[in-house]
C-alpha cells in the first residue's frame, strides 16, 4: 500500500470502514479465511477491526475442591464453603502436547484425591508517582498520603463525576520515596472485572482532583503510572504483595500415581525441584516454576482475558515436599488478573467457554481464579514429571512426537 493510502487508513468500526480494510489486505493474505463476513459481535472489542484469528480449543477435565469466597466490607476475601467438583477447562493454543500433558497431570491428581484451591487476596494496583522539589518534600507528601487514606476513600465514594467507577474501591495506599519522587501504589478491588480501566480512571481523578489540590508541599509533576508495580510484567512487588487475585492450588500425589501415571518416582521429582529452584535463583527469575505461562495463556485466549496480563499472571511459586502418603505439591499465583465480566469476556466464544466452567457473569471470578490455578498446577506436575525422568527422555519424546516441523 502506498504511503498516501496509509494516511487515509480508515480507523472506525462501521461496516464501510471494516470492508475497506478487508479489501486492502485481502490480496496480501494467502487466502480469505483470515477475514470474516459478520464482525458485528467483535466491533467493540478493538480498534481497526478487520477480521478474526481462530485458535483451536481443547478441553481437559479437573477434579477440584473449590472454595466459595466473597469480598468482605473491609476488603478481605472470606471463605464460606467448600465443594468438590469435576470441571471442564477450555485451552486455546497451538502448542503440541499441552492439552495432553495437562490431562495427564490432572489424572495423576484425580487418582490421588483431587486438587484443593484457595483464594488468599484480592487487590489491583495502579503505581502513580508525584515528582516534588526535594527528597524532604517527597517524604512529607508520602506521610500525608498515608494519613489521608480514609478521607480519600470517602471523597471518591461521594464524588459525582462521569469518570469515576463505583465498582473500583480504594483499599490501601503504599508509598516509596526515591530522591524527589514519591511513588504511590493505589490498591483497589474491582469486583468480577479485572478492573484495570476502572482503577485507572479513579486513580487519575484522585491524583488530579485530590492530591494536587490538597498536597501539603509543591508537586512539580504527576504521573498516573510510573512502573513501580509491574503492570503486565513480572515484578518483585507483585510477586510478594499480590496483584489481581492471589491463589494457591495444591494436591498430594500418591507414590502409585507418580509411578503409573507420571512414569517417574517421587525422589526424581524432588531432585528436579532442587535443581530447578537453584537454577531459578541463579538466573534471577521472578518465579519458581516450570511452565505456568502455557496453561494461563491457553485459558486466557479461550475466555477473552487480556493476553497482555499473562506476564503478571504467570508469576508462580511452586513447592514440593514429601509427606505421609506421598508428595505434597502446590503452586502460588500471586498476580492472577482474571475477569468474568467486561472486556473480552463479553465476546460470544469467550462467554460460551466461561459458561462451560460455570464462570460467566457476576459472582464467578473467585471460582474462575481457582480453576486457572488448578489447571496450571496440573500442567506443572506433568511437565515436571517428564523432565524428571532419566535424561529427561519423556520430555524430549513429547516434543519430538508433537513438536510440529522437523
Amino acid at each position: 500500500m502506498k504511503a498516501m493510502e496509509l494516511r487515509r487508513w480508515p480507523r472506525k468500526n462501521d461496516p464501510d470502514s471494516i470492508r475497506a480494510r478487508q479489501e486492502a489486505v485481502r490480496g496480501l493474505t494467502e487466502d480469505g479465511e483470515v477475514l470474516w463476513d459478520d464482525l458485528e459481535p467483535w466491533a467493540r472489542a478493538q480498534e481497526s477491526l478487520t477480521g478474526v484469528a481462530v485458535i483451536p480449543v481443547g478441553v481437559v477435565t479437573l477434579d477440584v475442591e473449590l472454595g466459595a469466597y466473597e469480598l468482605a466490607d473491609d476488603g478481605r476475601v472470606e471463605e464460606s464453603d467448600r465443594s468438590k467438583e469435576s470441571v471442564f477447562v477450555p485451552l486455546a493454543h497451538s502448542e503440541g502436547g499441552l492439552s495432553a500433558s495437562m490431562q495427564r497431570g490432572s489424572k495423576a491428581v484425580t487418582e490421588s484425591g483431587g486438587f484443593r484451591t484457595y483464594v488468599l487476596h484480592d487487590r489491583i494496583t495502579r503505581a502513580s508517582c508525584f515528582v516534588c522539589r526535594s527528597s524532604g518534600d517527597a517524604l512529607a507528601l508520602a506521610r500525608w498520603l498515608e494519613d489521608e487514606v480514609d478521607a480519600m476513600r470517602d471523597w471518591l465514594t461521594a464524588l459525582d463525576h462521569p469518570s469515576i467507577s463505583s465498582r473500583a474501591r480504594l483499599r490501601e495506599v503504599k508509598t516509596h520515596v526515591v530522591g524527589p519522587m514519591c511513588h504511590v501504589l493505589w490498591r483497589f478491588t474491582t469486583g468480577d472485572a479485572v478492573g484495570a480501566n476502572m482503577m485507572t480512571r479513579n486513580a487519575y481523578v484522585l491524583n488530579m482532583g485530590y492530591v494536587l489540590e490538597r498536597a501539603p508541599v509543591p508537586v512539580d509533576r504527576s504521573m498516573l503510572e510510573a512502573n513501580m508495580g509491574g503492570d503486565k510484567k513480572p515484578s518483585h512487588e507483585f510477586f510478594q504483595q499480590g496483584h489481581g487475585k492471589t491463589v494457591i492450588a495444591e494436591a498430594t500425589l500418591t507414590p502409585e500415581a507418580v509411578r503409573r501415571v507420571l512414569r517417574t518416582e517421587i525422589d526424581d521429582l524432588l531432585e528436579l525441584a532442587w535443581a530447578g529452584t537453584h537454577g531459578a535463583v541463579a538466573s534471577g527469575m521472578q518465579s519458581v516454576a516450570f511452565t505456568p505461562a502455557s496453561a494461563i495463556a491457553a485459558i486466557f485466549a479461550a475466555t477473552g482475558q487480556d493476553l497482555g496480563m499473562v506476564g503478571t499472571s504467570s508469576m508462580a511459586h511452586g513447592v514440593g515436599r514429601r509427606v505421609e502418603g506421598g508428595l505434597n505439591v502446590s503452586i502460588r499465583l500471586p498476580g492472577l488478573e482474571v475477569a468474568t465480566v467486561g472486556g473480552g469476556t463479553t465476546l460470544p466464544y469467550a462467554r460460551s467457554w466461561l459458561a462451560l466452567m460455570d464462570c460467566a457473569g457476576s459472582g464467578k471470578v473467585y471460582r474462575f481464579a481457582q480453576i486457572v490455578a488448578a489447571a496450571t498446577l496440573a500442567l506443572e506436575i506433568s511437565a515436571s514429571a517428564a523432565m524428571a525422568t532419566a535424561g529427561s527422555e519423556n520430555f524430549f519424546r513429547a516434543h519430538h512426537e508433537r513438536g510440529g516441523l522437523r
